[in-house]
């Protein structure tokens, strides 16, 4: 339909209509719809961005809804799944061995398998969660911190600092909690800055052990953080699709299911 005559207002809620209807919208498809300039739709979804109703992405936008680009925050996170995560970090722990050094990304399963390493004697752990960090704090677990900038929806440290950090050492083992896995796709993240971070983990660590509920199964988020091929192993449970299941064992991941 032609902008002739329409007001800012009036295009903004069609865009969201369309927006809704689509799952998706293109900034160069918008200006072809409306018969106006991609910089007045560029401008449409900025405002449609600030007002929180729509998540710009680079040529054009996401509903909120969508799921994509959303980061939760950490508390809100902590009431999804609980049963499972506290089995995934019981069987996580089970890994660990006294003396070994533990890479631990931030998360809410990540914390829980935090809380299951408490009671080990010698045991250091590197993470960029300060909220883990004192989870451990008292024990006699050493902690080592990445610094770096905070991210307070995740209580975690991201950034050029925690990544020159990590770089400085070598651990033996990263559990990496992940938005979403997909199986074809690899595993992902909402954040950038955090999927950054993550990558300099899995590069120091000499296993990386993917943990998640299997909600994650079958998501994509914002921010692709490795390939499947990078993990060794998967700790999930019980209701992992059954598809998934078999790709992960097709490609030599050892899942383990709890």
């Amino acid at each position: 339909m032609p902008a002739n005559g329409m007001l800012n207002e009036e295009r903004r809620r069609e865009i969201l209509a369309l927006l809704n209807r689509d799952g998706r919208v293109l900034v160069k498809d918008l200006a072809r719809h409306f018969r106006i300039s991609q910089i007045t739709i560029r401008k449409d979804l900025e405002f449609l961005d600030g007002q929180g109703v729509v998540q710009r992405t680079h040529g054009g936008a996401l509903p909120l809804q969508a799921g994509a680009l959303l980061d939760p925050s950490l508390r809100e996170k902590e009431k999804l799944h609980r049963k499972q995560k506290t089995l995934i970090a019981e069987a996580a722990a089970r890994l660990v061995e006294e003396g070994q050094s533990v890479l631990l990304d931030s998360g809410t399963t990540t914390t829980a398998i935090a809380r299951a390493l408490k009671d080990m004697a010698q045991l250091t752990v590197i993470t960029n969660a300060i909220n883990i960090a004192a989870e451990l704090a008292g024990t006699n677990v050493e902690v080592i911190l990445t610094g770096g900038m905070l991210r307070k929806n995740s209580f975690s440290l991201v950034g050029p600092l925690a990544e020159r950090t990590l770089r400085q050492l070598s651990a033996d083992v990263l559990f990496l909690g992940v938005d979403g896995f997909d199986t074809k796709a690899g595993l992902f993240t909402p954040n950038l800055l955090e999927s950054e971070v993550n990558r300099a983990m899995v590069e120091i660590a000499r296993r990386t052990i993917a943990v998640c509920d299997s909600s994650k199964f079958g998501r994509r988020s914002l921010c692709n953080i490795m390939p499947v091929t990078a993990v060794q192993e998967v700790i999930t449970d019980k209701q992992i699709p059954k598809p998934d299941l078999h790709a992960l064992k097709e490609a030599g991941i050892r899942v383990t299911v709890v």
